[in-house]
């Protein structure tokens, strides 16, 4: 997705509200893009419904909670009336929860379950239900890209240590279902990859997280800029390196 070509694309982001979802929507309308930005509680999206008023026509606030069949639905019947061309250039599952202080002994069933839905199976059944809307290549122009914010911490062959057990089994879920994504969207051109936005000061990385949200959102836009016709289903860094499954 080269950064002339984002002007006029129609982009959609889910977990807008706050932290990286925010500043992805920042940084896309800052390049001339067209916003589709989700969040659960639109009413009380403050930052987002405030830049909705900076980019007039540019940015439409939906809700959505990923992990609710009823509210996909919903964001599905809803998307023709604000897509122009009833297409989507970009789709960034951001939208996850994070469960801190789990110890060997004492995970609860709940937090697996609810990791499970939000970060793995909302992400997939939500580009599965989208699928119809993402732009396939076609005269030279490259296909739709889905990324999906994962984590190292999703990573099976770099696991060390035990921790956050919730969330790395919901992350490592997503990045299987980010290389199925792949598969059945690669015969389009529609490239499919998961993200690992590295520590990043926000409610979930904590004060202590070295990068903040603008410099983050910001390299990992570079790196989806610099993919291939052929760069799908990879599990990438925000300096574009690959990182093993």
């Amino acid at each position: 997705m080269p950064e002339s070509a984002s002007f006029g694309r129609h982009c959609l982001v889910t977990g807008a509200n706050r932290g990286l979802g925010l500043e992805f929507v920042r940084q896309l309308l800052a390049r001339g893009a067209r916003v589709v930005a989700t969040c659960r509680h639109p009413g009380r999206a403050t930052a987002l419904n405030s830049l909705a008023g900076e980019y007039p026509g540019h940015l439409h606030v939906l809700p959505l909670d990923v992990a609710s069949a009823r509210s996909r639905e919903e964001l599905l019947r809803e998307l023709p009336l604000v897509l122009d061309d009833g297409r989507l250039d970009l789709l960034i599952n951001n939208a996850g929860i994070l469960h801190g202080g789990e110890r060997f002994g004492q995970v609860a069933e709940s937090d697996l379950e609810a990791s499970l839905r939000t970060n793995a199976i909302g992400p997939f059944l939500l580009t599965q239900a989208l699928a119809p809307l993402l732009a396939d290549a076609r005269d030279g122009r490259p296909g739709a890209v889905v990324a999906n914010l994962s984590s190292e911490i999703g990573s099976i062959a770099q696991r060390r240590e035990f921790r956050t057990p919730s969330y790395a089994i919901g992350k490592a879920a997503q990045n299987m279902g980010t290389v199925l994504l792949d598969k059945a969207l690669a015969p389009r051109g529609i490239r499919v990859v998961a993200l690992h936005p590295g520590w990043v000061r926000t409610d979930m990385g904590g004060p202590q997280a070295p990068l903040t949200v603008a410099d983050s959102a910001a390299a990992l836009l570079r790196a989806l800029d610099g993919l291939g016709a052929s760069d799908g289903a990879r599990f990438i860094d925000s300096e574009g390196r690959t990182l093993p499954w």
